[in-house]
């Protein structure tokens, strides 16, 4: 969860053309990554109330966290944001499952529907 969290920052500082204030693999308990979540949505939301739907056909330049120099649509960077976690979501009940445990409920749809997520329609989102 600590690199989920991270990576969230990591590319919300890249849209903005900000340094990388974390590293990519931080360490991190539950405690920090409740904390590191609740700030990092409250980023992203302020963020994303400034792009309209022309402006995700803009492109962003930045380097990745090898040093290499990239240019890629604020889309596709929304994109893989959203793909990235929901791989690592995966990996994370793959690897409990085989564990023999039962992992979390993780689908946004399930997070919605019992109120642990707002949905998109609901104005205090």
């Amino acid at each position: 969860m600590a690199h989920i969290l991270s990576a969230e920052r990591l590319w919300l500082e890249r849209l903005k053309q900000q340094p990388q204030t974390t590293p990519v693999w931080p360490e991190g308990d539950l405690e920090q990554c409740e904390a590191q979540a609740a700030e990092v949505t409250r980023l992203w939301r302020e963020h994303l109330d400034l792009i309209t739907a022309g402006d995700v056909h803009q492109t962003v330049s930045y380097k990745n966290s090898k040093g290499e120099a990239y240019t890629s649509t604020i889309e596709d960077i929304l994109s893989h944001v959203v793909l990235h976690s929901a791989y690592h979501r995966g990996q994370i009940a793959s690897h409990m499952r085989a564990s023999g445990q039962t992992p979390a409920a993780t689908d946004f749809i399930h997070g919605v529907r019992q109120g642990l997520v707002k949905a998109a329609s609901d104005e205090a989102w």
